[in-house]
C-alpha cells in the first residue's frame, strides 16, 4: 500500500524567489488553502522541504 502526503499550500508566493514559485506550482499549488494529494516519493519530498516554510504536510493511510 503506497503512502500519499496531504500538501497544502498555507502562505502566497508573492515576493517569493522563482525556484520557489516554479516549485510550489510543479506541486500543483497555486493559492493559499489549495491542496494535492501526491504520492511519498523523496522527489516529492525534495519539493516540500524546499517550500516548507509555503505549505504544511499531513501523512495519509489509505
Amino acid at each position: 500500500m503506497a503512502k500519499k502526503i496531504k500538501v497544502t499550500q498555507t502562505k502566497s508566493i508573492i515576493d517569493r524567489p522563482k525556484d520557489q514559485k516554479r516549485t510550489i506550482e510543479a506541486l500543483g499549488l497555486g493559492r493559499p488553502n489549495y491542496f494535492k494529494i501526491h504520492n511519498d516519493t523523496p522527489q516529492i519530498r525534495g519539493m516540500v522541504r524546499k517550500v516548507i516554510h509555503l505549505v504544511k504536510v499531513d501523512e495519509i493511510e489509505e
